[in-house]
Formats: structure tokens, C-alpha cells, sequence
């Protein structure tokens, strides 16, 4: 056995290893075989944010894409819109990308499409932009083989599971703040509010892959308040965008900032 050969092995079960203790042991012997044959295969990984686990399925990221083409010496992708079907003034968009893996390759080509009906509700308006990612992820999974779709070319996270399926953990989230209905200017509507400012919260953990309980201690941090419960529904509100933002823009950078809470204080409920 090849000292190559050994360290996929051992990445594999690190992965594995890894994968039981963010989802709680929730995986099946499946899942995780799955998980082991995807890593040995593209050298994908968990921690650098590669893989995705929703609805009892592997999800391959942009990011693992990207860190699989750069491994393998891609020489380049040319993406372009499809004018034909692109209409700016209803945010709908389509392009088309073409990865070549060497200087000899003819290229494998990659469409995505992309409008308010079928992005989530975090990344409305940025259609442009998630129509460019999803062409390019096509393409690159033609080009690499790879058969498991990326969660950036599904629609919603929330037509795969409920928000509060997706992220069990998230449920402690206060609906309102602790402080009342007067006071904040909730009014009778107070609740419906935090009850959709949680449910876009699930949608972005979901969507990007981060730790509930991480997040949580980013938000307490974040709003200033010794618990999330103690918040003003605008601060949660605030909170949820910038996470949203920034996982969209850099999401290696969110997981270092969320992996310095990895201890978060006993009373951060």
C-alpha cells in the first residue's frame, strides 16, 4: 500500500469521524459509506466546507468544486450569458460555462439558470450571480465526473426539508425578544416575524453548511446581549443578513470566525 494510498484512507476516516460528531450520529451506514467513497475519490473534505449533508443526501459545495479543479491542474473556465434567455428586468438569468481541464481538452460545458421563483429567499437579487455559480458547478462536475449534484443548483433549501427539520438545534431561538411586545415594536405581529427571521436563519445554516450552535454564539456575540432571547428582533434581524452575506461572499472565512466559539459559554441558550 502506497504511502498515497494511506493518507486518502486516513483523511476518509477523519471525514467520517468528523461527519458523526456535527450530525449527532444521525448518518447511516449509507451516508457515511457515501461520504467515505467521495472523499477517496476528489479528496473532498468536510472541514475545508466541500460537502453538504441535506435531506439524506452528499451536496458537493462551489467551494469543494473549485478546491477539486485546483487540485487537478484546470487550466481554465469561460462563462458567458446566454442573452436569449436572459431577462434583467425580472431578475431571470442564464449562462453558460465551459471548463477545459488541460490546454488539449475541447471542453465540457455547463448551463444555469437562475430567477426569484427558483433561488432562496437569502440570495434574492443576487440571481445574476447564482446562475453564473450554478453554470460553472455544472461544467466542473461533467468535467470531474462527479454524479452528486451542488447544493448551489438547488432551488430552495426549504423544498428539501422544513426549516426547523433542517436545523433541530435552532430551535431555541426566540420568536421575539424578551422584552415584550411594547417596548420593541413588535405588536401583534411580533411573533410571525421572529418566526420568519428563524426560519431564514435555518435556511442559511443549511444552505452553507454551518453549526448551529455556533452560530448561535456568533448571534449572542454579534447582538451584544449575555442570550440570544435577550435580542431586540432587529439585531437578529441585522445578524441574519451579514451571515448571509458574508457565507455567500467568503465561506472559509465564516467557518474560522464560527470555529473561534467552539467552546460557547453554558448560558448561551
Amino acid at each position: 500500500m502506497t504511502s498515497d494510498v494511506r493518507k486518502q484512507q486516513s483523511a476518509a476516516k477523519k471525514n467520517v469521524r468528523l461527519a458523526k460528531k456535527l450530525l449527532n450520529n444521525a448518518l447511516s451506514r449509507g451516508d457515511l459509506f457515501a461520504l467515505e467513497q467521495l472523499v477517496l475519490a476528489y479528496n473532498f473534505s468536510l472541514l475545508r466546507g466541500d460537502l453538504v449533508f441535506l435531506n439524506r443526501r452528499w451536496y458537493v459545495t462551489h467551494t469543494g468544486l473549485l478546491g477539486l479543479a485546483h487540485r487537478s491542474c484546470c487550466v481554465g473556465i469561460d462563462v458567458e450569458p446566454v442573452t436569449t434567455f436572459c431577462d434583467p428586468v425580472n431578475q431571470r438569468w442564464a449562462f453558460r460555462a465551459v471548463v477545459y481541464r488541460s490546454r488539449s481538452c475541447r471542453g465540457f460545458v455547463g448551463y444555469g439558470d437562475a430567477d426569484p421563483s427558483n433561488v432562496s429567499a437569502v440570495v434574492r437579487g443576487a440571481e445574476m450571480r447564482v446562475a453564473e455559480t450554478r453554470a460553472v458547478n455544472r461544467a466542473l462536475r461533467k468535467a470531474y465526473g462527479i454524479g452528486i449534484c451542488s447544493v448551489e443548483e438547488i432551488g430552495s433549501i426549504t423544498a428539501l426539508a422544513s426549516p426547523t427539520e433542517a436545523s433541530p438545534r435552532i430551535r431555541n431561538l426566540p420568536p421575539e425578544s424578551a422584552k415584550g411586545n411594547g417596548s420593541n415594536g413588535h405588536g401583534s405581529n411580533g411573533s410571525a416575524n421572529g418566526v420568519r427571521v428563524r426560519d431564514r436563519l435555518c435556511q442559511v445554516i443549511r444552505q452553507h453548511g454551518l453549526d448551529a450552535e455556533l452560530v448561535k454564539a456568533y448571534a449572542i456575540d454579534f447582538c451584544g446581549t449575555k442570550a440570544l432571547r435577550d435580542a431586540s428582533r432587529e439585531q437578529v434581524e441585522n445578524f441574519v443578513v451579514h451571515l448571509a452575506d458574508w457565507a455567500a461572499k467568503d465561506r472559509n472565512a465564516v467557518l474560522c470566525q464560527l470555529n473561534s466559539y467552539s467552546r460557547p459559554q453554558a448560558g448561551a441558550a
